[in-house]
């Protein structure tokens, strides 16, 4: 591998790490991390999302480069307006999930500890806790989206950078190296205030209300621009 390909290829992970704080990615992932108990668990979160982002960018856009054709700008736009849907349906059901918040008493040798918990209940208060890797596949779902919105672009950024199939090959995949690794350390770090507020009810029912409302918010505001700034009403009627 010469220098020129090594450079090329490092600066397709630096984009990576870019890549993976832009605003929509954020606010999406942060609202699975505002529910983690464990830091781990919203750390993992972000691993999740960074492995379906890739997974669909890699896909379709090694599809694309083969075929030497690329995502049409009405198709491409409808895809970046699906994740403004999901930024609102992520954002409804985290505040409504805030309203499930609830404080858990229990003794141990004799001292009382709260916790708090997010739980569906039954008609008796029976609890059903939602497993782990039902938060990881959601996460990885929303990856999915967000890879399959932005293949068009990658695609564009692939093939102006690298001169064959198995380089931009590489470069897809360190670029999503990228992405994993860049959310990784974003999601543990947006994690932190959420894992702290487990034991203050209302903290937590605060900022899980908070971010709900953010990704709402921010995916109306994304839908609109495209349909209207950007024009994708005018091309779709």
């Amino acid at each position: 591998m010469d220098v020129t390909l090594f450079s090329v290829l490092t600066i397709g992970f630096v984009l990576g790490i870019r890549h993976a704080i832009e605003p929509d990615h954020v606010i999406a992932v942060s609202t699975i991390a505002s529910q983690s108990k464990k830091l781990w668990h919203a750390s993992l979160a972000g691993v999740f999302w960074g492995i379906g982002h890739t997974i669909t960018l890699f896909i379709v856009g090694i599809i694309l480069i083969l075929m030497k054709g690329e995502i049409p700008g009405k198709w491409s736009m409808s895809l970046e307006f699906l994740v403004g849907i999901m930024l609102v349906y992520l954002g409804v059901t985290t505040i409504l999930s805030f309203k499930s918040i609830h404080v858990h008493t229990h003794g141990h040798d004799g001292d009382e500890h709260k916790h708090v918990h997010t739980h569906e209940h039954g008609g008796k208060h029976e609890h059903k806790h939602k497993h782990k890797h039902v938060s990881y596949l959601k996460s990885m779902s929303i990856g999915l989206v967000h890879g399959l919105a932005g293949s068009g672009t990658m695609v564009i950024l692939t093939m102006s950078t690298v001169k064959s199939v198995w380089e931009a090959a590489i470069y897809i995949l360190l670029f999503g190296v990228g992405t994993v690794i860049g959310m990784l350390f974003f999601t543990t770090i947006i994690g932190i205030p959420f894992v702290l507020s487990m034991k203050r009810v209302k903290i937590s029912r605060t900022l899980v209300f908070t971010m709900g409302t953010i990704s709402m918010i921010f995916g109306i505001y994304y839908m609109y621009n495209l349909g209207v700034n950007e024009g994708l009403f005018n091309l779709w009627f």
